[in-house]
């Protein structure tokens, strides 16, 4: 029998929730967690550089996170419903996925305006789960026109558990430096403490640094809620892992090199795509792999990653790769350290 959900809960202190970035990316708190030797060790984020040599291999996520949240008035009553857009179904007819909230007002057939002149509309055309939604968006446009006006009305959907109010500055600081392909609903965090400094620092030194894109959806923070793992279902996220890529992390494993997953989404697309020899294959698709503890790792040997949310698909990915004792030996003493949770909190380096 394999591991079960309540071995994943951990008090979690309120206070140590980050609401807030370190003022610089780099300065932000570093636990180095060491599986052979078993050790744990406390730096800044900008020290993980003295952790890897020549030739090693870094590999980032290049997702954009784009202004998934936008606010409409339903027809007739003027509610306001929050539409959060999840995947573009059908770029002609402008079909979404989408949530919405409060769900029980939204029914097939409603009508939905967003932006002060109303220029935007759209009609639910499907109900997909209790708070989903299918929409089709009515623009009068073209294409490029339309997604420019979603990025126009739309705002940065930072987490949930930060409740305090989107502000400017967020449009940035919720960005890796590196992001490139628009297309996530969420930041892949373990990138946020990377700054143009460090990633100059890391090239200098000779580390090989290539990209590959999984676009972030709501799956990775659906929380699990079967004490048996093996029957939780991730979500589909859509990945690709380019030729290139392929090519220098390859070239990496053939001369054991460390390889570096930063962070939980370049992990489960360089899992999702292993050949039978235990190399890496070029992949352009869907995945909804959930990794979680018994499980072989394929391509990287050594993952950064921020501290992840009780019972949640992250923490199980974590403790896989870190072994179950140690995992819970890290939390614990970043509890009594107070390092920082989620998305704007410290980072953890597992060698």
């Amino acid at each position: 029998m394999g591991m079960k959900l309540s071995q994943f809960d951990f008090e979690l202190p309120k206070n140590l929730l980050a609401e807030y970035p370190s003022e610089n990316r780099d300065e932000s708190r570093l636990m180095v967690v060491n599986r052979k030797e078993q050790t744990i060790e406390h730096k800044l984020f900008k020290d993980l550089i003295d952790y890897f040599e020549p030739e090693d291999v870094m590999v980032l996520n290049n997702t954009k996170v784009f202004p998934a949240r936008l606010f409409g008035n339903k027809e007739k009553t003027g509610a306001r419903i929050e539409v959060f857009l999840l995947r573009e179904l059908n770029s002609e007819t402008r079909l979404w996925d989408v949530l919405v909230d409060p769900a029980r007002k939204i029914r097939i057939g409603n009508k939905l305006y967003f932006g002060e002149d109303e220029s935007l509309v759209a009609e639910v055309i499907d109900n997909t789960t209790s708070r989903g939604r299918t929409l089709r968006f009515l623009y009068d446009g073209s294409y490029e026109e339309f997604r420019k006006k979603l990025n126009e009305l739309g705002e940065t959907p930072l987490p949930k558990y930060i409740k305090r109010d989107v502000e400017e500055d967020d449009a940035e600081r919720y960005q890796t430096i590196y992001a490139k392909q628009e297309g996530a609903v969420a930041a892949p965090t373990a990138g946020l403490h990377f700054s143009k400094h460090l990633l100059k620092r890391l090239e200098i030194k000779g580390v090989n640094l290539t990209e590959v894109t999984l676009h972030v959806g709501l799956g990775t923070f659906t929380p699990v809620e079967v004490e048996d793992l093996s029957k939780h279902k991730m979500d589909s996220e859509e990945a690709e892992i380019t030729k290139e890529a392929t090519n220098i992390i390859n070239k990496g494993l053939e001369e054991r090199r460390r390889i570096c997953a930063v962070g939980t989404t370049v992990m489960r697309s360089l899992e999702s795509s292993v050949s039978s020899n235990s190399r890496l294959n070029e992949f352009k698709g869907w995945t909804n792999k959930f990794i979680f503890p018994p499980y072989d790792f394929s391509i990287a040997n050594c993952m950064i990653t921020n501290f992840h949310t009780p019972k949640s698909t992250l923490l199980m990915m974590v403790s896989a790769f870190a072994g179950h004792d140690l995992m819970k030996r890290a939390y614990e003493e970043a509890v009594k350290e107070e390092y920082k949770f989620y998305s704007y909190g410290d980072a953890m380096l597992i060698l």
